[in-house]
This record gives structure tokens, C-alpha cells and sequence, in this order.
């Protein structure tokens, strides 16, 4: 029975083979090839000295680091808790059961299949002082103001956070989505039959069996904001006077306008170490959850 599973298992392998390859090419490699990097002085073109832990003393040192660092997580508390009660909101407002369901749940996702230059230069396009539409409006209004939506530090914030909602709510709606409909029926049909409100059921019933997912997306938001990276540089280009500017952009500059990859691969694995804690913390306190 034994050598039958194996004979079995061995005849995966050359499926598995290519995608393999691959993964330990893309993937595996890049992470150890990181490593040596961030021990040398390394530049676009070559490998120049070894400077052992050189590059990690500098990097705690660099005001640089930790601005972008802070301003990297200001985004992920700004836009987290905001993703997953937006994508809740808007999966309640997808799985109610009307005529217009199948519309909201189109609108809803269909910005999240579009490129991230189509987001940026489309929010351009529409925040531009003066003759934006979004400006237009506001004077249509009788409103005295024109805005500076991406010279302004406190309105640059809400451009990039409003434009991440908004391009990436979609995803998470999904998810929530998905598990509204794993819900049994039954429950709420029995809850009803007790008397239970609408407000009953959506506390008792729909948000404990949401936790699972709910947790899920927490996760990868947190994870997915930490590397932000496009709609900040072609939106405000990290601007103004680097108030926006996010971590990996820095890494970015550092790496291939500064031409020092040995200290910007430093940097990605400080990043890389960060997003495995907050995931090792995620993970334990899921399981003990459900524990």
C-alpha cells in the first residue's frame, strides 16, 4: 500500500517539477541572494566590498529610515481599520437580496481589476487645482476654497487614503462576501421564529461567523499597506517635502537613483522582518481564538 502511494506520489513530480523551478529561482533565491547583499557595498553594476553588519548600523542611525518607516505605518492606521469595516459595509450592502445586487456588486469590485497607473493618473486627472473635477464641484457649490489636494500635507493624506479605498475595497468585499453566503440560512430563520431583530441577528449571528474572515482580512491588509508603494509615487511622489513619501519608495531611491543596492536590500529585509512579526502575532492570536 505504502510503495503504491509512493509510486503515486512520484508520478507528481513532473508536474510539480516546472513550478518548482520557478519558485525556487523567483522566490527562494532572491531571498539568500537579499542577504548576501545587504553584508556588501553593492552597487547597479557589481559587487564591490564586504562591510559585514555596516549597512544595519547605518540603517538604525538614518532619520531617513525611520520617517519613512512612520510614515509607511501612519498609512497602514489610517487606511486598516477603515478597509475592513468599508468592505463589510459594502458585502451587507451586495448580499441583501434586491434588484440591485448584481449592480453594487460590479460597481463595487470593478475598480479593484484596474492598474494602479489608471487609479493615479485618473485621481490626477480629477484633483487638479483650478480646472479638477472634483474642485469644479466644490465651486458649483458657492464654496470659496480651492484645494491643494496634493500640496497640502493633510490633504495629500486623504487623496492617497481615499484612492486606496476605493481602487482595493473590492478584494476584501469579496472575501466577506463569500463567507455572508457560507452563513446557513437556518439560523436566521430560527432566530427570526424567536423573535430576534435584524440588529439581533447581524450581532449575534453574521459577526461571530465573520471572525474567521474578518481576521483574514485584517492580515493581509495590514501586509498589503506596509507595501505600499505606486499610487504614492505617482499620485504626490512622496510629497510635499517627503510627508507622504512611504518606506519602500525610499528603498526604491536608495537602491536604484543612489546606486547602493547593498543598502537598500538592508532596508527590504527590515521591512521583510517586520511584516513576519506582524504575521507570526496575527497567526498566534487566530488560533487562540479559536482555541
Amino acid at each position: 500500500m505504502i510503495k503504491k502511494q509512493w509510486n503515486q506520489d512520484l508520478k507528481a513530480i513532473p508536474f510539480l517539477l516546472p513550478f518548482f523551478i520557478a519558485y525556487v529561482i523567483f522566490t527562494i533565491f532572491p531571498i539568500f541572494k537579499g542577504l548576501e547583499m545587504s553584508l556588501y557595498e553593492w552597487t547597479l553594476v557589481r559587487k564591490i566590498e564586504f562591510v559585514g553588519l555596516e549597512n544595519y548600523v547605518k540603517m538604525f542611525s538614518d532619520v531617513h529610515f525611520w520617517r519613512t518607516l512612520w510614515n509607511t505605518t501612519f498609512f497602514v492606521i489610517l487606511t486598516t481599520p477603515a478597509m475592513v469595516l468599508l468592505a463589510l459595509g459594502l458585502a451587507l450592502l451586495a448580499n441583501l437580496n434586491t434588484k440591485l445586487r448584481t449592480f453594487f456588486r460590479g460597481s463595487f469590485f470593478i475598480p479593484s481589476i484596474l492598474s494602479v497607473s489608471v487609479i493615479s493618473f485618473l485621481m490626477i486627472f480629477m484633483l487638479q487645482p483650478y480646472n479638477g473635477f472634483v474642485n469644479n464641484i466644490i465651486q458649483m457649490f458657492g464654496i470659496n476654497w480651492e484645494p491643494m489636494w496634493m500640496a497640502d500635507r493633510g490633504l495629500a493624506w486623504v487623496t492617497i487614503v481615499v484612492v486606496t479605498l476605493w481602487w482595493t475595497v473590492g478584494f476584501n468585499m469579496i472575501l466577506f462576501l463569500a463567507a455572508l453566503q457560507d452563513i446557513p440560512a437556518s439560523l436566521y430563520e430560527a432566530s427570526e421564529i424567536d423573535g430576534a431583530s435584524r440588529w439581533d441577528m447581524f450581532r449575534y449571528i453574521t459577526l461571530p461567523q465573520l471572525i474567521p474572515i474578518g481576521r483574514v482580512v485584517l492580515l493581509l491588509q495590514i501586509l498589503a499597506s506596509y507595501k505600499v508603494f505606486a499610487q504614492i509615487l505617482l499620485i504626490t511622489g512622496g510629497g510635499p517635502g517627503g510627508a507622504t513619501r512611504p518606506l519602500i519608495q525610499y528603498i526604491y531611491e536608495v537602491g536604484f537613483k543612489q546606486n547602493n543596492l547593498g543598502y537598500a536590500a538592508t532596508m527590504s529585509y527590515a521591512l521583510f522582518f517586520i511584516l513576519l512579526i506582524l504575521s507570526i502575532v496575527q497567526l498566534k492570536n487566530q488560533r487562540s481564538g479559536e482555541n
